[in-house]
């Protein structure tokens, strides 16, 4: 069985591709799927790269069981486009950010994240950074419920 990667993305990798990174990776492992899953997040702009997830974004998870301290700002690559499978975008800005820079062969790995969710009506994960606790927490009810689609997608097509 060959492995499936998947990438998460927003703008600057520190509040939302980080929450999803950190709570997909929870479901991978809780799942025993761990040597087969292979997990990223990353941002399309290079503002925060090398620094730790927002302290509200991490506060959040660790609330809820889940540690994302160890991870790290860091910008999409060329190169991603050919090593994930799922490069997940946030939102519409981001998924046309990533459509800009990917090659055609790869565009269509590129997908919006919520599209693994019907649970909530939104189609975007709301940037919680200029608002208070509560973008923070929604944003994380978000990235659980279409976590899960994704792992149940990614279960059904590729672990069969």
């Amino acid at each position: 069985m060959s492995k499936v990667s998947v990438l998460f993305v927003c703008l600057g990798n520190i509040c939302r591709s980080p929450t999803a990174h950190a709570v997909f990776r929870k479901m991978v492992q809780d799942n025993g799927l761990q040597d087969v899953i292979d997990i990223d997040s990353a941002g399309t702009a290079a503002y925060h790269v090398g620094k730790h997830p927002d302290t509200r974004s991490m506060e959040t998870a660790r609330n809820r069981g889940i540690e994302m301290l160890d991870l790290r700002a860091r910008k999409v690559d060329f190169g991603d486009f050919y090593v994930y499978d799922y490069i997940l975008a946030m939102d519409e800005e981001n998924y046309h950010n990533l459509l800009d820079i990917a090659l055609p062969e790869h565009k269509d790995k590129i997908q919006m994240f919520l599209d693994y969710t019907s649970e909530f009506e939104e189609s975007e994960v709301p940037d919680p950074y200029y608002g208070g606790a509560q973008g923070f927490e929604h944003v994380f009810d978000l990235v659980d419920s279409a976590s899960q689609g994704l792992l149940d997608h990614i279960k059904k097509t590729h672990l069969v």
